[in-house]
């Protein structure tokens, strides 16, 4: 397979742009390659004039909708043979999209409920405010017989104050903000938290050691994203062969 023949991955991005391009370094980061040419085609939609997802869900703003589906109707044009959105919220859309897109589309909840650790019976979801009243999370945990621990107010307060700060490029605060929240699911018997968020993997990364000590495996929404994309890939045979 040339790299004039590999198919485009399409990238429905900008909610948030900093989480886009993270999720674009993690699928660089797992794809098997040697050379420049062994790496995936991604085009990106780089598109952070998306209305705000949780406004729409929670509150009846603008819906995002129409421009999720341009998004779509853009990689449509361009022959995408898979799209993803690295945008957890978004997929309060997904039915709409799905029908709208000419391509596979991945459910980034589908794939961080696949990386959860075997045997976890308790597992909290982090999020924004609108992907917790979409509701989806918790239907796929309890679908795999997991009961989901949501947060409460305060909690959730510390995680919109995480979500605000990663969106204005301000990593430190945003930690500052997660370590509670993690810290109170975890004396709530959590036995993993999904960051259900592609931001708060951002604010995750300094914690990485505070976490382990709380004996609370973080499930990083972007990288089960990446993992997801990679998976399918190298089923399709776009990956370089003996790399």
């Amino acid at each position: 397979m040339t790299a004039m023949q590999k198919p485009l991955i399409g990238v429905l991005g900008g909610m948030g742009p900093l989480a886009t391009v993270d999720f674009m370094q993690r699928v660089i980061e797992l794809t098997p390659a040697s050379r420049d040419q062994d790496h995936l085609a991604l085009l990106v939609a780089n598109l952070p004039s998306t209305p705000d997802r949780s406004t729409a869900i929670i509150d009846g703003g603008p819906s995002p909708l129409p421009a999720l589906l341009d998004g779509i109707d853009l990689l449509n044009r361009n022959d995408a043979a898979l799209i993803v959105v690295p945008c957890n919220s978004a997929h309060h859309w997904i039915d709409a999209m799905r029908a709208r897109s000419a391509a596979p589309m991945l459910h980034i909840g589908e794939a961080c409920v696949a990386a959860l650790p075997a045997g976890v019976t308790r597992v909290a979801v982090l999020a924004t405010g609108g992907t917790m009243v979409s509701g989806f999370y918790q239907t796929l945990l309890r679908n795999r017989g997991i009961t989901p621990i949501e947060p409460d107010h305060a909690v959730q307060q510390h995680v919109t104050d995480c979500i605000r700060e990663v969106k204005a490029g301000n990593i430190p605060a945003s930690a500052e903000a997660l370590s509670p929240a993690i810290r109170i699911l975890a004396e709530q018997g959590a036995e993993a938290v999904i960051m259900g968020c592609t931001e708060i993997p951002l604010a995750a990364r300094p914690l990485s050691a505070f976490a382990a000590e709380l004996g609370v495996p973080l499930i990083d929404s972007t990288l089960a994203l990446a993992h997801a994309t990679v998976d399918f890939a190298r089923e399709k045979g776009w990956l370089a062969q003996g790399v």
